[in-house]
């Protein structure tokens, strides 16, 4: 017995829709993708200074020479510690403030204005105005003399200070940005939940360890990846506070490229360090896929 075919219709391909995405690729393809290969293939040669000569391969001598490179090793030692120092802050701070700003009380609205305008103040604007308040003649020394501290702190001068200083404008900046992601985690809980947990006795801040964690667990592993990809990449508060000084004590890897890139014309180096700092946002970035994907992890 034999089965009758279905009628398939078929149509004519619709080129109308690329058509439509073909300037936004095109425009990655130059930005993006060509530079990054030649910025791989950069990693494995030696630029020769010679317009006339093409660069010639050197093979893993550049990885070789990051190995021995007290500077590089020092810089991701800074990038780690950013990491250990502003991510578990940018974790925990925005879900409190988050928590606070989410009753429904008079003016409500204006706490949560004030809480999120460092987000879009300019790093450069910010940079300049903490560092005025981080000078030996600035507001945080003034109020610590006032409290018979007459030398004050050296901030920004101190090889052990500084990179935390940096680190406590890192945080100031991003906490309205993640605030504003547990506010919508927040609002998205049915309020039924805390008026079932208040007859259960659990009530005031308890009630926030037994239902307000576990459910905002995704937003909280979320936040957790962002935060840590952005500390990695963190470059304008170094450059404009400190320049990764002093003794490189708050030089981090993005800093570094940019130094041996632009200021030591060392191309090649430079892609090498990029292409490490690649792998460490990659491994990030897959790390919130999964994330993203499976959010009860």
């Amino acid at each position: 017995m034999k089965i009758p075919l279905k009628n398939i219709s078929t149509q004519p391909f619709n080129f109308v829709p690329y058509l439509f995405l073909f300037p936004a690729l095109l425009l990655l393809l130059i930005t993006v993708f060509i530079p990054a290969i030649q910025a791989f293939s950069l990693s494995f040669t030696q630029y020769n200074y010679d317009i006339t000569q093409p660069p010639e391969w050197v093979g893993l001598d550049n990885f070789q020479r990051l190995l021995q490179d007290s500077v590089f090793w020092l810089t991701l030692t800074n990038t780690i510690l950013y990491l250990i120092g502003v991510v578990p802050l940018l974790v925990i701070l925005p879900l409190l403030l988050a928590i606070l700003v989410n009753n429904k009380l008079k003016g409500i609205s204006w706490f949560r204005l004030a809480f999120y305008v460092p987000v879009v103040i300019s790093m450069v604007v910010a940079g300049i105005a903490w560092k005025a308040l981080y000078s030996s003649n600035g507001l945080f020394n003034q109020i610590l003399q006032q409290f018979g501290l007459n030398e004050g702190i050296p901030w920004l001068t101190s090889p052990e200070l500084a990179i935390w200083s940096v680190m406590l404008v890192t945080i100031w900046k991003g906490l309205g940005y993640y605030m504003v992601i547990y506010l919508a985690g927040l609002q998205a809980i049915p309020a039924e939940l805390y008026e079932a947990a208040a007859i259960d006795g659990s009530d005031g801040w308890r009630k926030h360890w037994d239902i307000t964690i576990p459910l905002m667990r995704p937003y909280l592993l979320l936040v957790a990846v962002i935060s840590s990809i952005a500390a990695t990449k963190v470059f304008e508060e170094v450059y404009i506070m400190t320049q990764g000084g002093p003794l490189n004590r708050s030089k981090t890897i993005v800093y570094y490229v940019y130094e041996r890139a632009f200021e030591d014309l060392d191309i090649n180096y430079a892609c090498t360090i990029g292409l490490i700092l690649f792998l460490i946002i990659l491994f990030l970035s897959f790390i919130n896929l999964k994330i993203s994907k499976n959010p009860t992890l």
